[in-house]
């Protein structure tokens, strides 16, 4: 059974965050009289042992806040939430940047971090010495780092410049470096921040590839990113932060649906009954659990439940369904007669599954329609329903906003000799 490599337990992160007082704006003499008014009283505060500042010039912020899981040896672990979450201040404490205010850390093996451009570097020295100085850092020995240096300067592609200040690297050069000696010099444990978006598409790529191999290794893996398909693609588990707490915490799938998911009832369109004769009563998106969300993997069905009402005989009429992409052109189209619903006496009750591994990722929206063709509209709904799809790990996966058309395509090989 796979070792525990970090253990974190009620972890939490306070910052103090001073607000300058209300009152507008002061004259210069006001500002003097002030300052020497704040001496006195912050010198008598010092000495009867009170706070130095007034409580309304501090806040307390947390940053984390009750903070506990375990990673096994091999695993590849995402962290993932909005900007503001805590993630970057976890990953801090991980690598022993920050201390924490609350709990404790346990970390069993070596550690390489990868946080933010630059880290680790010393401006006025080469390349080639930043390559020894890290390695150096990092725990390794010289004959260690010698044996990978080859591997690293080739992985990086900055071989004119090894022997430049790296003060004068750009910032894709700084990233190229830093994170071949990170994943080359065989730490137990690789945390990397979300630097890789500084890099090319076809940097992203290597990386991509060295972290799955470094992860197929056997080592530890911690990855932040707001690229939820390459989250998809690397990682094997995830926790969600939200507000400095853990809104969630397991498989990544389902950590990035949570992710991705609002609130339910906003996604849930009721019509009560009114002057119409025919109508739209109910529309639901559902995914194969039966939850309702407008946020699918691209490989994960789309159920779409319509319920309509329908007070007066109308032969021939249908149900209307037609997906628009962001553009607003529309991808598809699906006419369904009121014969394939469930009917319980005015109340016609439907749904159907559009297929998996069919729509690309990207921003959607659907149209609905109750109508008979050529003939008459009953009911429209159109201010309803955008729908996300996710890429979960396809091979475009690492490259970011990628334009995939409305469709993946199926295709197989048929050489012929």
């Amino acid at each position: 059974m796979p070792a525990i490599v970090i253990k974190v337990e009620n972890l939490g992160k306070k910052y103090i965050i001073g607000h300058q007082g209300k009152g507008g704006y002061k004259t210069f003499r006001e500002q003097i009289l002030s300052g020497f008014e704040n001496v006195i009283t912050k010198s008598k505060r010092m000495f009867t042992g009170q706070e130095v500042l007034e409580g309304n010039e501090l806040e307390e912020f947390w940053a984390l806040q009750d903070i506990s899981f375990e990673i096994k040896e091999g695993d590849r672990f995402g962290i993932i939430g909005r900007n503001g979450a805590g993630k970057s201040t976890l990953l801090k404490i991980l690598s022993r940047i920050t201390e924490p205010t609350t709990g404790k850390i346990s970390i069993r093996g070596r550690v390489a971090s990868l946080l933010e451009v630059g880290t680790g570097f010393h401006q006025e020295l080469t390349g080639r010495e930043n390559i020894f100085l890290n390695g150096a850092i990092l725990g390794m020995s010289r004959n260690e780092i010698i044996k990978k240096f080859d591997e690293i300067v080739d992985f990086s592609g900055v071989e004119k410049f090894l022997d430049t200040p790296v003060k004068r690297y750009s910032s894709g050069m700084y990233v190229r470096l830093a994170f071949a000696i990170a994943a080359h010099l065989e730490q137990e444990i690789l945390i990397v921040d979300e630097v890789l978006a500084v890099g090319d598409a076809e940097f992203q790529e290597k990386c991509i590839g060295k972290m799955d191999e470094v992860g197929r290794s056997g080592r530890t893996i911690l990855f932040v990113s707001h690229q939820m398909g390459l989250i998809a693609q690397l990682c094997t588990k995830a926790i969600l932060l939200e507000s400095g707490q853990i809104k969630f915490q397991g498989k990544v799938d389902d950590a990035i649906i949570t992710y991705n998911t609002k609130d339910s009832e906003s996604l849930v369109y009721n019509k009560e009954e009114g002057n119409k004769d025919i109508f739209i009563k109910k529309i639901e998106l559902m995914n194969v659990n039966g939850e309702i969300t407008n946020q699918f993997r691209h490989d994960e069905a789309i159920y779409i439940r319509l319920i309509a009402c329908c007070k007066i005989p109308s032969p021939g009429i249908e149900y209307g369904i037609a997906l628009l992409n962001h553009y607003q052109q529309r991808v598809f189209t699906l006419h369904i007669p009121f014969s394939k619903a469930s009917r319980n006496g005015d109340v016609y009750d439907l749904t159907i599954r559009l297929q998996s591994g069919l729509i690309a990722p990207n921003n959607y929206s659907f149209y609905f329609d109750l109508f008979v063709p050529h003939q008459a509209i009953f009911d429209s709904v159109t201010e309803y329903f955008p729908v996300k799809v996710i890429d979960n790990g396809s091979e475009y996966a690492s490259i970011e906003n990628y334009d995939y058309g409305c469709f993946f395509m199926g295709y197989s090989v048929e050489n012929k000799i």
